[in-house]
Parts: structure tokens; sequence; C-alpha cells
């Protein structure tokens, strides 16, 4: 069994080390563990020193995209190379290399296919109580649309076995780690989560520059992951709404023009009528959103027979000690 850590890096000439010194070298039921360095447009010399290090592999983008365009060509990579686990983890040394043999090891006994770990969130010093309670909010949020238990939905480090790396898709070019729980609940991959430990902090992160700005953009991710998976769901109880709406006014307006007072209540009766066709054209854009969805599954399934095709584990060796560039 072959496993593949992945660290995607950006500017990480300075902590790469400290990363690299704490990887595991050899874990029970795993007989190859390799490291790949995906670079994303470093303008340090983040890839000279991961080649100093002695990293197996090394992908390099020709200019920054972002950490979700670097995940999932990571998890592309080791797939061509034959990976059975693929790993993920920080180039800041946050996580304990240690833990990673916790992350494994549900996949190696077939328990899970995904295995992301929980960090220690309440105890972890460099988290303000303000980042402590969003993360818990945002966690359950997830938890909600995914239909999973997963405690810690930021948490970067993960595991994801060859068929699980196989069916992911990223969409959004922010980040994965949210939208790959909503995509793994709704297609009932197996997820569980392992609790790990986390390093003292080595610089600040660089995910996002403000909280209000990570919580808005990750509610767009949550809220566009959803939409995406579960469209019936979602536009129907949006029209739903303004159709009640609309019943409640049109009740009211009735009761008054019964009572014979209607004459000076003639915009609730247009209100009505707007939010009763608005209601309609929800639940319309919810049925068509239902049909997209289907068809977006079997392009899914399609994609998913087509990456088991073309990752062959033979087909690796064109893969091997290449610095790959896109």
């Amino acid at each position: 069994m072959k496993l593949i850590i992945q660290i995607p890096c950006y500017n990480e000439e300075e902590t790469l080390e400290l990363a690299y010194n704490d990887l595991p070298r050899h874990i029970d039921g795993i007989d190859t563990i390799e490291y790949l360095v995906i670079n994303d447009g470093s303008r340090d010399n983040t890839v000279q020193k991961a080649r100093e290090l002695g990293f197996h592999h090394i992908m390099s983008f020709k200019q920054n995209k972002g950490l979700a365009k670097g995940f999932m060509a990571g998890l592309d990579a080791c797939l061509h190379l034959g990976a059975d686990i693929i790993v993920n983890t920080d180039a800041d040394n946050q996580y304990c290399g240690e833990d990673i043999e916790k992350l494994v090891r549900p996949i190696i006994e077939k328990k899970a296919d995904i295995v992301i770990g929980e960090r220690p969130i309440d105890q972890t010093e460099h988290f303000s109580w303000k980042k402590k309670k969003f993360q818990h909010l945002g966690s359950w949020v997830v938890r909600k649309a995914s239909g999973s238990t997963i405690p810690d939905a930021p948490s970067g480090f993960r595991a994801y076995s060859r068929d699980a790396a196989l069916q992911m898709n990223v969409v959004n070019a922010y980040t994965y780690t949210l939208e790959t729980i909503i995509q793994a609940g709704q297609n009932r991959i197996a997820m569980t989560s392992v609790p790990i430990r986390t390093n003292p902090e080595t610089r600040p992160s660089r995910l996002f520059s403000s909280m209000w700005r990570y919580m808005k953009r990750s509610a767009t991710v949550i809220t566009r992951s959803f939409v995406m998976y579960r469209p019936l769901k979602f536009f129907v109880t949006l029209g739903l709404i303004g159709l009640l709406l609309a019943a409640v006014l049109g009740i009211r307006f009735l009761v008054l023009m019964i009572m014979g007072e209607g004459d000076g209540h003639i915009q609730s009766l247009i209100l009505m009528a707007i939010l009763a066709m608005m209601g309609f054209q929800t639940l319309t854009i919810g049925f068509l959103g239902d049909t997209i969805a289907a068809n977006r599954k079997l392009i899914e399934d399609i994609q998913y027979r087509v990456r088991k095709q073309d990752c062959k584990p033979e087909n690796s060796e064109n893969y091997k000690d290449v610095e790959i560039y896109k």
C-alpha cells in the first residue's frame, strides 16, 4: 500500500523544513511513503528547499492559483503516481506529523474513505475567543449542509482513500475544506474524524486577512455547494416561504374585504400577487436545478470512470522523478 503526503506551498522556504522533518518515515500497514510538494507560484526558494530536503515529487504552478487549485492538482498528481492513500497537510507545520498515522488508520482498516483531523480548537492558544466560536459555528453549518458529523470542517489535515480522491471536485477558487465535505456527505462517501494535535503557530494564516472576510467567503462556499448538490430543497424552501407570505396577505385582504374595509388595502393585494409569482418562479427554478443536479451526477460518474482509467497504477512510471509544471 502506497501513501503520498502532499503539501501545498506558497512562499514556505522558512517553514518547509520543519514540516518535512515532522513527517513519518514508517507506518504499519503502509509499504511505501512518498512526499509531494505543490508549489503554488512561490516567489522565494521553496522549490530549491524542497529539492534539498529530498521531496520525492515537486509540482509547480507558474503563478499563484490559490489553495483549492493546488489541492486538486495535488490529488491528481498523487493518483497518477499510484497512491492508495493521500494525506494533505500544511507547510507551516501547523499539524503534528506523528498524527498522520491516526489519519490513515481508519482507511487502512477499511472503516472510512475520508478522515479529517479534529483540532483541539478550544485549547489552541493562538486562536482568539471569537475565532474559536466562529470555527464551531462554521463546522455546525457544514454538518447540517452535508449531513455529516465532522466536528472540525475547516481542518486541512485530512486523508483520502484512492477511491474517494477519484470522486473529489472543487469548483470554488477559495478553499477545498468546506466544499469537499459537503460533496462527500451528499455523495454518501464514508467520512470520519480523529482527534489530532497542533504545533505552535509559526506564521499568521494566509487564507484570510480578517475573520469577517473569512466568514463571508466561507458562507458563499457553503451556500453555493449546498445549492449545487441540493437545489430542489433549497429553492423549494424559498419558494414555499414566498407562497406562505402571499397566502397570509391574501387571507388578510379577504377578511378585510368581508368586513367592508378592503378598499384601503389594495397594496396588500398587489404585494400578495408579487410574492405568489416570485414563489412559483422559485419553485420552477428548484425543479430545473434538480434536473441539472441529476445531469451533474451523471457527469461525475463519467468523470470518476475516466479518472480511474487514466490513473491506473501501472501508468505511474511516467510521473516518477519528474517535476510537473502546470
